[in-house]
C-alpha cells in the first residue's frame, strides 16, 4: 500500500506569518556544514594576545589540498564606543576567512584594513569579512571565574548563551572581497553559505581560547580553562536588522530551492508506510529536548513570548492527546501525525513538527541539500514569444491572494522600501509620515504583480509579451517573477511587502531558520537577536560529533 502526498500549497506557505514561524532543522546551513566538516583538520596558527586578550590569532582549516585560515582581531574597545547598530565603526573584534594561509605581509596588510570593516579593504585572496562585539556581562564573568579557579555560573551562561555576538557577515564581493565566481565550483564548500557558516563557527573557538588566555593572564597559579561541556552550550550570538530582509524577496528562485527543499523532505516522509521504534524515539527526545531548551528562550518581546508560550501548549498538547496513544504497528504514521497537527496546533507548533519529523532520516536530507543552490542567471530570459493570455493565467492561478488586495486603500500602501545614504542598507519607512518614497526600490512586489494583471485585463487584444513589454517596460521586473513562480511555485512571497501589517522580522526568521538560528530575541519589529551554534561540537571534538547535538 502506497501512499500519494501533494506537497503543501504554496499559497499557504509563503505566508509571512507562516514563514515566520520555521524553525532550525537538519537542511539548516550550519547543520549541513557540521555534517560536512567533521573530516576537516583544524590547526591554530598563530595566537599573538597581550595580557588583555588584544591582538591576533590564526586558526587554519584543511581538506585535501585546500586550506581556509580565520584571522582575528582583537582590539580594545572603551564601553561608550560598543553598539551592535550597522552605523557603528568600532568593534571589539574583527575577522576575515582568508584563501589559504596569510603571508605575514597578508597578515599586516589585513590588520590594517580588516579592523575598518566598510573603510578597509580587502582583496580578493579574501572570502568573507565579519566583525563582533562582546556579551560585555557573561564574557566578563567568565574571565572573573576562570581566574579563581573556578566555571562560571551555569544560570547566566543559559540565559546569555553566547560570549560574542556578530553584527554583520559579508561576501560575494563586497569592500573588495572575493567574487563568487571565483570559489562557486569548489567541491568542498559548496553548499549553501559554507564559507560564512565556517567562518562563524571559528569565531566561536576564537571566542573560548580569548577568554582562556585572559583567565590564565590575570591569575597564572589558579585559573583554570572552560569546561567543554558549558563551551558546548555556548554559541554566537547575532545582532540582525533589515539588511537582511530584501534577500527573500531579490532572489526569488533561490528561495524557492530552499522552500522546496522542506516541503519534499516533508512529502517523502509523510509517504513512509512504516516507521520503526528508534526513528520514533529519536523524533520523541528530540520533541522532548525542544521543550526543555524553551525554558532557556529568554526575550523582552511580548510579540515573541506569546509565540514561545503557544509552542510550549502545543507541545503538551502533542504528547498528552496524540503521542501518548501512537501506535507503532499502524501504517503511515508520519503522515497521521502531521494530519493531526496541522488540525490542532499554531504554525510554530506545526512547523517545529515538521523540522523534528526530518532528524531520523539523513538519506532523504542529505540529498536535499545538495539542491539548495541555485543558478539565478537561468530564470533571466523573458520568453518574449508567450502570450498576454499565457501571463494573465499564471497570474491568477499563483498569485490569486495578491491580486484580490486593494492599493487604493492607504493601510495596503502604508510602507516602502529605501536605501539608507550613509550606509547603504535597506530600511522601510512609513509613506505618508516620512519623505522619500520617490526613491523607493522595486520590493513592492504584490502591489506590482496587481497593477500588471488590471493592465493585461484592459487590454483591447492578446500581444506577445514582446509587443506588451515594448509599452510596459516599468513592469518587467515583475514578469521576469512570473515566469519564475511558474516553474518555481515556492520563488514568491504570498503577501503585501508594504502594508500596515507587515511585521519585518517575519522575513528575518525565515532566512536565519534556514541559516540554524535558534532564541530568536525581537528588539523590534525590525530587528533581532539569534544565536548559533549552541549546542554544536568544539572544534577539537567535530571527528566524532552527532548529527543530533542540537537536541542533545
Amino acid at each position: 500500500m502506497s501512499q500519494n502526498i501533494s506537497h503543501r500549497d504554496p499559497k499557504e506557505i509563503m505566508k509571512l506569518s507562516k514563514l515566520g514561524s520555521f524553525h532550525q532543522s537538519k537542511l539548516s546551513f550550519l547543520r549541513s556544514f557540521i555534517r560536512e566538516f567533521n573530516d576537516w583538520h583544524f590547526k591554530r596558527e598563530i595566537c599573538d594576545l597581550d595580557s588583555n586578550g588584544y591582538g591576533t590569532i590564526v586558526y587554519s582549516v584543511s581538506k585535501h589540498n585546500r586550506t581556509y585560515s580565520l584571522v582575528c582581531f582583537a582590539n580594545e574597545l572603551d564601553d561608550s564606543e560598543r553598539s551592535d547598530r550597522v552605523i557603528a565603526t568600532k568593534w571589539d573584534a574583527a575577522f576575515v576567512l582568508h584563501d589559504g594561509k596569510p603571508t605575514k605581509d597578508d597578515i599586516e596588510r589585513l590588520r590594517n584594513n580588516v579592523p575598518k570593516q566598510e573603510v578597509g579593504r580587502c582583496s580578493y585572496k579574501e572570502l568573507t569579512l565579519s566583525r563582533a562585539n562582546r556579551s560585555v556581562r557573561l564574557f566578563n564573568h567568565v574571565i572573573d571565574s576562570l581566574s579563581q579557579g573556578k566555571q562560571p555560573d551555569l544560570k547566566l551562561i543559559k540565559e546569555v548563551g553566547y560570549l560574542y555576538r556578530t553584527t554583520a557577515v559579508y561576501g560575494s564581493g563586497k569592500f573588495g572581497l572575493a567574487d563568487r565566481y571565483r570559489i562557486k565550483n569548489r567541491s568542498e564548500i559548496n553548499g549553501p553559505f559554507r564559507l560564512e557558516m565556517m567562518l562563524v563557527y571559528l569565531v566561536r573557538q576564537f571566542t573560548f581560547d580569548q577568554v582562556n588566555h585572559v583567565a590564565k593572564e590575570k591569575n597564572p597559579e589558579s585559573a583554570v580553562k572552560l569546561d567543554k561541556e558549558i563551551a558546548r552550550s555556548l554559541g554566537i550570538g547575532n545582532s540582525t536588522g533589515l539588511g537582511m530582509a530584501p534577500f527573500i524577496i531579490n532572489h526569488p528562485s533561490l528561495l524557492h530551492q530552499w522552500i522546496f527543499a522542506k516541503e519534499e523532505a516533508l512529502k517523502q516522509i509523510r509517504e513512509i508506510e512504516s516507521v520503526n521504534k528508534e526513528q520514533l524515539q529519536l523524533f520523541i527526545k528530540c520533541l522532548n529536548q525542544s521543550e526543555i531548551n524553551l525554558k532557556d528562550w529568554n526575550t523582552e518581546s511580548e510579540y515573541q513570548l506569546q509565540k514561545i508560550a503557544k509552542l510550549k501548549s502545543d507541545i503538551t498538547n502533542l504528547k498528552d492527546n496524540y503521542l501518548a496513544n501512537i501506535n507503532l504497528e499502524d501504517e503511515f504514521i508520519w503522515n497521521k501525525l502531521y494530519n493531526w497537527v496541522e488540525s490542532n496546533l499554531s504554525d510554530e507548533g506545526i512547523e517545529l513538527v515538521v523540522s523534528l519529523m526530518m532528524e531520523p532520516y539523513d538519506e532523504i536530507i542529505n540529498p536535499l541539500v545538495r539542491q539548495m543552490s541555485s543558478n539565478e542567471e537561468s530564470y533571466f530570459e523573458i520568453p518574449g514569444e508567450r502570450l498576454t493570455t499565457d501571463l494573465k493565467e499564471i497570474i491568477e492561478n499563483s498569485y490569486s491572494n495578491i491580486i484580490e488586495i486593494d492599493f487604493s486603500k492607504d493601510l495596503e500602501n502604508e510602507n516602502f522600501w529605501f536605501i539608507s545614504k550613509n550606509k547603504e542598507e535597506p530600511r522601510i519607512a512609513n509613506r505618508f509620515e516620512e519623505e522619500g518614497s520617490d526613491l523607493e526600490q522595486p520590493l513592492a512586489i504584490a502591489r506590482d504583480i496587481k497593477d500588471l494583471h488590471v493592465r493585461l485585463d484592459n487590454l483591447e487584444a492578446q500581444q506577445t509579451v514582446a509587443e506588451f513589454l515594448s509599452n510596459n517596460n516599468d513592469l518587467r521586473h515583475i514578469v521576469r517573477r512570473c515566469f519564475i513562480i511558474e516553474k518555481l511555485p515556492y520563488s514568491e512571497i504570498q503577501d503585501n511587502s508594504i502594508g500596515s501589517n507587515l511585521v519585518p522580522i517575519d522575513m528575518l526568521r525565515l532566512k536565519l531558520s534556514y541559516f540554524g538560528a535558534q532564541k530568536f530575541d525581537p528588539r523590534s519589529d525590525k530587528w533581532l537577536r539569534i544565536c548559533m551554534y549552541q549546542g554544536a561540537p568544539l572544534m577539537e571534538e567535530i571527528h566524532n560529533s552527532h548529527d543530533n547535538w542540537m537536541y542533545s
